[in-house]
């Protein structure tokens, strides 16, 4: 995937970005994207591919979105800490143990509340909804979550 800044808007303390996404497969697919960071979220604006995407790679495309510019603003996995801190796109959440139990304990939370659990873990961690059905499904794993219930 290539990440290419394409702008930025200066306005108070806070800043505006603009970043063009471009991957291009070995059987000549393309996806060409543009997203922006702001207001401590990362919006995708427009999505061109050929051949069109379903829905579940857009998905896909949204989670690799994220990661990108989170390295390209310095605040991911991928970047060295050095030079000046970006601003992170969604907020800090523990790894690990810890934040399968604090996932558990969202999850449980929703559900005593009669709400949406999977939406609150969502809202909790800033993560995707595929993101969140796997840190749940590490929950469950480690034993803090009952098991799923079998469907009929």
């Amino acid at each position: 995937m290539a990440v290419r800044p394409a702008w930025e808007v200066r306005e108070n303390e806070g800043a505006t970005r603009w970043f063009e996404f471009r991957l291009a497969f070995a059987d000549g697919a393309r996806v060409d994207a543009l997203a922006v960071v702001g207001g401590g979220c990362v919006c995708v604006e427009e999505v061109r591919a050929q051949p069109p995407l379903s829905l579940d790679d857009l998905a896909v495309l949204a989670d690799w979105i994220e990661e990108s510019v989170a390295e390209a603003c310095g605040t991911g996995p991928g970047s060295d800490g050095s030079g000046s801190e970006g601003r992170r796109a969604r907020p800090a959440w523990p790894r690990g143990a810890e934040g399968r139990l604090l996932v558990a304990r969202e999850y449980r939370a929703a559900q005593r509340d009669g709400a949406d659990p999977v939406l609150a873990v969502m809202g909790a961690t800033g993560h995707s909804r595929r993101t969140s059905l796997r840190l749940i499904g590490q929950a469950r794993d480690a034993g803090l979550l009952s098991p799923r219930r079998a469907r009929r």
